[in-house]
């Protein structure tokens, strides 16, 4: 008898190992795998049009608003991301709708046989399943998030149109170095032969790097230096912003909303301008769809989970962001925009500097610890140690993330501030429990 899509999930997660979930046992060095995963599927890869997104943080954003512009171009659009919130079937959209459940069965029972073979990991299979369903339903182009580094990633096998680095901070650092510079060389992995490749920031640690690999590779290397975002009415309307897009010193884009609301987003939206720039030909009717692809990304694509707003009194924001890099603006924009009391409900996973995180947290806030329910889950025990160590007062939660946020809510003002994150498993906990209780926002 055939396998549900139940069954066929809940097998690879438990059979095949998970990175996300796990951590560092699961991840699997080299392309070998993914090599003869793809042949035995008919090199799908080979037939796609590609966009590649490497970097520590902003790369879910930028592939989005990517997908987004050319779902506005009226292109069919794959696009390939990790880990998921919700639903396995997140990370394998076109545009914007999750892979079916009945593709997921219909490629498990085509091919799995030969696959108990190779033993791979859970991100190869995936990634494997993505390039299949992309070719099989012949999209125009296909935006690929990097899974983790970039030199040895599962997804580093295609040749795509334009390679992106969004930026490098401390992340990962027991398998890609423990500074900037190691890290950059990881990432620097996706740039291939004479294949445009563009840095979304500029650091002085890492882009002699980047240099150096895209000299060795004649591939033409460019940042966003010339792309300048600016807010209209800057934080007027925390619900409602609105910016201009400048490139070269002339306006291309005029009073666009953003509906990505945390600040970090103008970094990303900068890198999508440029790499919309470098791939199209230069129109009015271009820059017209690059301000459509930023006003409608969450229509067209249906991203969670950044700077996300639950509910408006009290103001309450979660957000994936979970490294210190993430962190230097997370920390910044609650300071800027709280008017009463801060509260902030987090909780880490184990592979994380979180020394460095807890640095950059605001003094004069409550701290409510929570425990994901993933295996990599730090002990929060270990938190509030090393946050007493910083003078941060906090208490442990023994509840889900959702039902800290109901005590959370019971005594806070309406001009209060509450913060959900630390980690994508804390977000994931709680969006998938408050959608359960069908929690009304306000």
């Amino acid at each position: 008898m055939p396998l549900t899509y139940k069954e066929i999930t809940e097998q690879i997660f438990n059979a095949l190992p998970m990175y996300h979930k796990i951590g560092s046992s699961a991840y699997k060095e080299g392309l070998e795998n993914i090599e003869t995963l793809l042949a035995i599927v008919g090199n799908p890869e080979e037939k796609l049009r590609t966009i590649h997104v490497a970097g520590t943080n902003g790369k879910g954003s930028v592939t989005h608003l990517l997908s987004s512009f050319y779902q506005e171009k009226g292109a069919k659009v794959g696009l390939y991301t990790s880990p998921h919130l919700l639903d396995f079937r997140e990370r394998i959209k076109i545009n914007g709708e999750m892979i079916s459940k009945e593709a997921v069965v219909d490629f498990f029972e085509r091919f799995q046989t030969d696959f108990e073979q190779i033993e791979p990991s859970f991100f190869e299979m995936t990634t494997a399943l993505a390039f299949y369903h992309f070719a099989k339903n012949n999209v125009d182009i296909a935006i690929i998030e990097v899974g983790l580094g970039g030199r040895l990633d599962a997804t580093n096998v295609i040749r795509p149109d334009l390679s992106i680095i969004t930026n490098i901070s401390l992340d990962h650092t027991q398998l890609l170095g423990n500074t900037l510079a190691q890290i950059a060389y990881e990432k620097a992995g996706i740039i291939k032969p004479h294949t445009p490749v563009l840095i979304g920031k500029m650091q002085k640690e890492t882009w002699p790097v980047f240099q150096q690999r895209a000299e060795a590779e004649s591939s033409p290397l460019y940042n966003t230096e010339n792309i300048v975002i600016k807010e209209l009415a800057q934080h007027s309307d925390p619900y409602n912003r609105s910016i201009d897009i400048h490139a070269d010193e002339k306006k291309i884009c005029s009073n666009i909303m953003l509906p990505l609301q945390g600040d970090y987003q103008f970094e990303n939206v900068a890198t999508y301008v440029k790499a919309i720039l470098l791939l199209e030909k230069i129109n009015p009717h271009l820059y017209e769809m690059i301000g459509k692809g930023i006003a409608h990304v969450l229509q067209n694509t249906h991203l969670e989970g950044r700077w996300q707003i639950v509910q408006t009194k009290p103001l309450t924001i979660c957000d994936t962001g979970h490294n210190s890099g993430g962190f230097t603006y997370i920390s910044t924009q609650l300071e800027n925009i709280r008017q009463g009391a801060l509260h902030l409900i987090i909780g880490f996973v184990n592979d994380k500097d979180i020394d460095s995180i807890i640095r950059l947290l605001p003094h004069q806030a409550y701290y409510h610890i929570c425990k994901a329910t993933v295996a990599r889950a730090l002990d929060p025990s270990i938190i509030i140690e090393k946050m007493a160590e910083a003078h941060l007062q906090a208490e442990e939660s023994l509840a889900s993330v959702y039902q800290t946020y109901q005590k959370v809510l019971q005594n806070a003002h309406d001009d209060d501030v509450i913060y959900i994150g630390g980690s994508t498993f804390i977000v994931a906990d709680f969006l998938q429990e408050m959608k359960q209780q069908k929690f009304p926002t306000n």
